[in-house]
């Protein structure tokens, strides 16, 4: 079998985003949060968050999360507190905000942030925590309530949530009516992908207008700096691929959940959840990015992508290293990180893209046993 990817974007054509880019020509206004852009925001926020709160476009998640930090963080705090089984970007965001990151560990089920570890950190480091990062692992669906009362409680919480754009559970989107802040990403790897880009969401109206123009570089009406700004706008040729990609996310979001479904067929008729595979718990309605499984206890992930290398099939091992193991990182502080290490040791991310076949998927999982 000819080798097969770990992922195979597959973005808009050109023809579904045609009309678009003929509206960019036609106004010559190509960014500065042009007429696309601001028909994006408002087609995402009516059609994913039913007109409560606001959202701005950024040109990519990770100056989403620099301004979110920044414009949300305790001026005399020191740590970002996040969990270690991130994307190196969360903690990179927090050190350009001139803070230090605190890593804690996950939970052994939904790999979701420690709270009861969490609680304890943030007795323990009090007003030297600046803001809190939960990370919604591999597009899970998080229930923002802990974290809804933490902000209101005045700890500042950013959430990332960069593959959970569409993202929801009982009709409801991931974030919707949190009064911190969510980052999504639309980078071409994620499942609404428009090449690069992200978005910003907060039921704070004002938070979100702070946001837009620190993106700005701080400008608010005339051409003078404000407030602390960046250049982190949107194109509107990105905003046109945006707007093109809703018109058929739910397809494609349809297509993800059916095969992660095939894949949680394919590993049962193999008999590996019998023979100690897991898989991470799951709620809602998931736009899956990847098909994230840990092998048994006592066996280590790097056997198996070897394994699977050898038949040709490429696979990776989000997140490991987690970034407590990053040279980057290495000197931040950290709690107990037990859960993290044993879930590093054995996690491989499978071969995941819209239009992959049953056979495709049948072959990888007997790769892993043959």
């Amino acid at each position: 079998m000819e080798k097969i990817p770990f992922m195979r974007p597959s973005l808009v054509k050109f023809q579904s985003y045609k009309k678009y880019i003929q509206e960019i020509d036609k106004s010559q206004i190509y960014t500065n949060y042009g007429p696309l852009n601001n028909k994006f925001e408002e087609r995402i926020l009516s059609e994913y968050f039913d007109h409560v709160g606001a959202v701005t476009t950024v040109s990519n998640a990770t100056l989403g999360l620099i301004l979110a930090i920044s414009e949300t963080k305790r001026p005399k705090g020191k740590y970002a507190v996040m969990p270690s089984f991130t994307f190196s970007a969360t903690p990179l965001a927090a050190m350009w905000c001139g803070l230090e990151p605190y890593f804690i560990d996950i939970n052994e089920d939904d790999w979701f942030m420690n709270q009861e570890q969490l609680e304890e950190v943030l007795n323990q480091l009090g007003d030297e925590v600046a803001v809190v990062v939960p990370y919604a692992t591999f597009g899970n669906y998080l229930d923002l309530s802990y974290y809804q009362k933490l902000h209101e409680s005045g700890i500042p919480v950013v959430l990332d949530a960069a593959p959970c754009f569409g993202t929801t559970y009982n009709g409801q989107h991931i974030g919707q009516g949190f009064k911190g802040t969510v980052v999504f990403s639309f980078h071409a790897t994620k499942s609404f992908g428009i090449g690069e880009g992200g978005l910003v969401y907060s039921q704070d109206e004002e938070l979100i207008k702070n946001i837009r123009t620190a993106a700005n570089f701080g400008y608010y009406g005339k051409r003078e700096s404000i407030t602390l700004g960046i250049n982190a706008k949107m194109s509107e040729y990105f905003a046109a691929i945006g707007l093109a990609t809703l018109d058929v996310y739910q397809e494609k979001i349809l297509k993800r959940e059916q095969l992660y479904n095939v894949y949680l067929e394919e590993i049962t008729n193999a008999g590996l959840f019998e023979q100690g595979w897991q898989v991470q718990k799951t709620r809602g309605k998931i736009p899956f990015q990847f098909f994230s499984i840990l092998c048994p206890k006592d066996e280590l992930n790097t056997y198996y992508l070897k394994k699977l290398e050898e038949k040709n099939i490429q696979a990776v091992s989000y997140f490991s290293p987690a970034c407590h193991q990053q040279k980057q990182f290495l000197n931040c502080p950290y709690s107990d990180l037990s859960t993290t290490n044993e879930i590093t040791k054995r996690v491989l991310s499978l071969p995941f893209w819209e239009d992959m076949s049953r056979d495709i998927v049948r072959y990888i999982v007997g790769s892993l046993i043959s």
